[in-house]
């Protein structure tokens, strides 16, 4: 599996990683393309995609942040789903850095969700009980209540807090 790191919504493979993206994510959990271009020169922020045999199985969108690695968004093709690529490209990101990891999770209100936490957690992460809300995307949405999970530690509601304040990209709209 090679990973690549797109720098540009015009580079190889970016067409079919959107693709993918917006077939993983609802509207109120995805930026729109006009921002997403803009957040490609960012330094910090990964847009990190994998290939086997010239074929996208998957992506990883993440931020290299000052004490964390912040997952903002990860999907496999649906083809490659529950087949165990998405458990290898987490396991190759955590052993390639040494900071803790953060993602986000929607509340477990239902069995997919509930699965999402299941799986992220048989990778070893653990789910922080100190829920925040994040603001949406687009006008008149609602916002999004939310809980990280972190490897390999469990936080404290005070790093939570400070996070969102501090750190979040999409609150900071980076």
């Amino acid at each position: 599996m090679k990973q690549i790191r797109l720098k540009s919504i015009s580079d190889t493979y970016f067409d079919k990683a959107w693709e993918l993206y917006e077939e993983a994510f609802p509207l109120e959990e995805r930026r729109l393309l006009d921002a997403q271009a803009k957040l490609m020169s960012e330094s910090k922020y990964h847009f990190d995609i994998l290939i086997v045999e010239n074929q996208l199985v998957g992506f990883l969108l993440w931020w290299d942040l000052e004490t964390y690695r912040y997952i903002g968004h990860f999907a496999t093709s649906k083809q490659q789903r529950n087949m165990g690529i998405g458990k290898i490209i987490l396991e190759k990101f955590i052993s390639n850095h040494d900071k803790p990891i953060l993602l986000e999770v929607e509340l477990p209100e239902s069995e997919l969700k509930q699965r999402r936490i299941k799986f992220y957690e048989r990778i070893g992460f653990k789910l922080n009980q100190h829920h925040y809300e994040l603001p949406d995307f687009e006008e008149n949405q609602t916002p999004l209540q939310l809980l990280l999970m972190t490897y390999p530690n469990l936080i404290s509601k005070k790093d939570v807090d400070q996070f969102v304040k501090n750190c979040h990209p999409v609150i900071f709209d980076i």
